[in-house]
């Protein structure tokens, strides 16, 4: 399979995944801003909607859109059980990753890393964070992972938490969810993951400032 990404984007979460499932993956680097994919091509003719995470399967097909990226790969690994297969647990799941990609990703943590976004905007999505970040707090109280066992929502849950480092977020206002980032962080999976795309992350950013 073949994966694009950028660093420390939700598609880290893709990543992670991979990592834990130990399935061999050709990862290739995308510029989200130029659209281009690094090792060459328009990153549009991939994904027309221009964003990551994008898979291109081992028979060619493309999927995109993290909730269904992560839980296909889930199922195609069924013995790393990443996902619940079927009935409520997996219900349960699909809720939270829903509520991940839609109020997290999208709804908190995308306007505050919009450097476009006016400062009245970013004022008032801060002022969704106790209700979103509560909601996760409550729901990790005595809990090390969102279900019974690390699945794919952890793999996207940290990946979202992690950008609360670039934002005015102060993620220690809900000691569960801080104290959940802390151990997904030293899973190895996970480390190696976050490792790898601050590299590539740092390196990105130099690049940008020479242009």
């Amino acid at each position: 399979m073949q994966l694009y990404f950028s660093p420390l984007a939700c598609s880290l979460a893709s990543r992670i995944t991979f990592y834990e499932v130990g399935a061999r993956v050709t990862f290739s680097e995308v510029d989200t801003r130029e659209q281009r994919v690094l090792d060459g091509g328009s990153y549009l003719e991939v994904n027309p909607l221009g964003m990551v995470p994008a898979l291109r399967t081992d028979d060619g097909q493309i999927l995109s859109e993290s909730a269904a990226v992560l839980q296909y790969l889930a199922d195609a690994y069924p013995q790393a059980e990443l996902a619940p297969r079927e009935g409520l647990a997996r219900t349960r799941l699909q809720q939270w990753l829903s509520f991940i990609g839609t109020e997290l990703h999208k709804g908190l943590f995308v306007p505050l890393l919009d450097e476009r976004a006016p400062a009245a905007m970013k004022e008032y999505v801060l002022t969704k964070a106790p209700k979103l970040l509560g909601h996760v707090d409550r729901a990790l109280a005595g809990r090390e992972y969102l279900l019974e066992r690390f699945s794919v929502a952890d793999a996207y849950l940290t990946a979202v938490l992690n950008w609360s480092r670039a934002t005015p977020v102060q993620l220690g206002q809900w000691p569960n969810a801080a104290a959940y980032l802390d151990r997904m962080s030293t899973r190895p999976s996970v480390a190696k993951a976050l490792t790898e795309e601050l590299e590539l992350w740092v390196r990105q950013q130099a690049k940008r400032k020479q242009a």
